[in-house]
């Protein structure tokens, strides 16, 4: 199944032909997944304790994963789903504009390149102690050099 909870995804046959929204669950053995906002059901919630009232709930129902199709982030059209593999991992691509489609992969490669810029330029490391006892200990010497002097007058 290429259709991961999250995904935002299109509604491609059906009542609700068009229709985006985003993927709340998945059941891969059914072949089905539940979108936000499709396919939704009225049903009957009986009070079950005295101070609850009876009322009538709507909710998602499951639509098959072969009427829908993954919304890619980057071109936003609703595009077939393709593999590769990128440093090492297998990842989801949109078939439209090559786009990496999982968002987990895309965050870790951004961190990456962050890390990277980061090792190019890096930063002087102090100690949290010895920052502390240099700003007491400038002033301390200030005070000494001050009594001498005052000393010296006399």
């Amino acid at each position: 199944m290429n259709v991961k909870v999250n995904d935002t995804v299109q509604v491609i046959t059906g009542k609700y032909k068009g229709k985006q929204g985003k993927v709340l669950a998945t059941s891969p053995k059914a072949g089905t997944v539940i979108v936000e906002g499709v396919n939704i059901r009225q049903k009957h919630e009986k009070a079950r304790r005295a101070n609850e009232t009876s009322k009538i709930v709507s909710e998602e129902g499951p639509i098959d994963v072969s009427n829908v199709e993954v919304v890619c982030d980057k071109c936003g059209k609703a595009t077939r789903v393709g593999h590769t593999v990128a440093d090492g991992k297998k990842v989801r691509v949109c078939k439209k504009c090559g786009a990496v489609l999982d968002k987990a992969y895309v965050k870790k490669s951004k961190a990456k390149a962050a890390e990277d810029a980061k090792a190019e330029a890096p930063k002087k490391r102090t100690r949290k102690r010895s920052a502390k006892a240099a700003e007491t200990a400038a002033p301390v010497e200030e005070t000494v050099e001050s009594t001498p002097a005052v000393t010296d007058g006399e």
